[in-house]
């Protein structure tokens, strides 16, 4: 149960997902940082991410005073790997800009690895209604959905962000956990789709959930994601159900569904970043998979395929939220707009090969590599981004029993 003297707190199931994701979350340094370099990547499974917005101990502290007029600065919390850096591996040439234009310093720090684990940071600050030393941090979808639900993100001035209200992507303006974008900006999309390795399926191609599950020339060869709403949800649209609608009973059926490829010996396992190593070896032929490793795969392994599943594909997406008593709030709205402007957004798209939620950039990238302008992992079509679905906010209770569910059918 929920610990009223602790809004927010976890559920077993989403404990035990915690401890996984501090070794193999997304966005953790020993996979992106090393798959950047050509290093091998070693691990177990990775992060389930459970969800919801609970219903007690919501602090609604308002805004503190600005000081972005005095104190000319920023303070940015984000994932590692996540910005630009200069060839002397130090430099942030997006943020030097930045400071040059507008004489606001910013203190960037990589300190998330994990949602769960930051949001364990900053709780109890957010709480107390007291600072917690930053002006703008980035977190995944569902985690928004409980800062904002707790009433622990400031709303964000329109007047402040005209790049970002005008050139925010159609496909992210509206998501159900913040209606109008009213208390954020996505800072990258991140889609799951089917990748798989042409040496292994013997030049075969496979773009369906179906395919995965039932053909039998795949068997034990196949992967997905310990990314509940990632499995889960490309499941579900392979079951003609949307995951924006999902009910419990929905949500049981495509379990069922992941359940019998286990039983089979259809699925090897349920991967985290490891699948990186495994699909490019050939140990595994097909998996799900995020866009952004895909693009970077592609780069070393000619062998390496990627298919939008007709069904649909999922997408999360991390995002830019000021926490209360931030005490530049002003100063954080101006650099959201700034990474919002064209040549800013295809200079951060051209590093981290992520969706760019930012319209009107693919001349700015193809200035910068062609090949990434044209991949509609990175600027989907009208098509593609028609096929994109995202995972409903989930309550407090049902995230605790869709967890529980998923960790039986995984294993964790």
């Amino acid at each position: 149960m929920e610990d009223p003297q602790h809004p927010g707190s976890l559920s077993a199931p989403e404990l035990a997902a915690v401890r996984r994701s501090l070794t193999d979350g997304r966005m953790a340094m020993t996979r992106r940082s090393l798959l950047r370099a050509g290093v091998p990547v070693l691990g177990g499974l990775g992060a389930l991410s459970a969800c919801g917005i609970p219903p007690a101990g919501r602090t609604d502290a308002g805004r503190s005073t600005d000081h972005s007029a005095e104190e000319k600065r920023v303070v940015f919390s984000n994932w590692t790997e996540y910005l630009d850096v200069g060839d002397d591996g130090e430099r942030r040439p997006t943020l030097d800009a930045f400071t040059r234009r507008t004489g606001i310093a910013v203190k960037y720090t990589e300190d998330i690895n994990d949602n769960d684990e930051f949001f364990g940071k900053i709780q109890a600050q957010l709480a107390a209604g007291q600072d917690t030393g930053r002006d703008l941090i980035v977190l995944t979808d569902w985690m928004c959905a409980r800062m904002i639900g707790l009433g622990w993100v400031q709303k964000l001035d329109a007047a402040h962000l005209p790049h970002a209200r005008s050139r925010l992507s159609a496909q992210f303006r509206d998501p159900d956990w913040d209606p109008g974008r009213a208390h954020s900006y996505p800072w990258t999309g991140i889609p799951a789709v089917i990748a798989y390795n042409t040496k292994a399926t013997g030049g075969r191609t496979v773009d369906s959930v179906s395919q995965l599950l039932d053909d039998p020339r795949l068997k034990g060869r196949v992967g997905f994601l310990s990314e509940m709403r990632d499995s889960v949800g490309l499941t579900l649209l392979d079951m003609g159900k949307r995951p924006e609608d999902c009910t419990a009973d929905d949500f049981d059926a495509a379990v069922a569904r992941l359940q019998k490829g286990v039983d089979d010996k259809q699925i090897r396992r349920f991967t985290g970043n490891d699948y990186i190593n495994d699909l490019s070896k050939g140990d595994l032929a097909a998996c799900v998979a995020w866009a952004g490793d895909v693009v970077q795969l592609q780069q070393d392994n000619p062998d390496i395929r990627y298919a939008v599943p007709r069904a649909g594909y999922m997408t999360s997406t991390d995002n830019l939220l000021v926490p209360n008593r931030a005490r530049h709030k002003k100063n954080a709205e101006r650099l959201i707009d700034y990474c919002y402007e064209p040549k800013v957004a295809a200079r951060i798209a051209a590093y981290i090969n992520y969706v760019c939620p930012v319209d009107g950039v693919r001349e700015e990238l193809a200035k910068i590599d062609r090949d990434l302008a044209d991949n509609p992992l990175i600027l989907p079509d009208r098509e593609m981004a028609a096929r994109s679905h995202s995972f409903r906010a989930l309550g407090a209770e049902e995230s605790k029993d869709f967890a529980r569910k998923f960790a039986d059918l995984t294993g964790a």
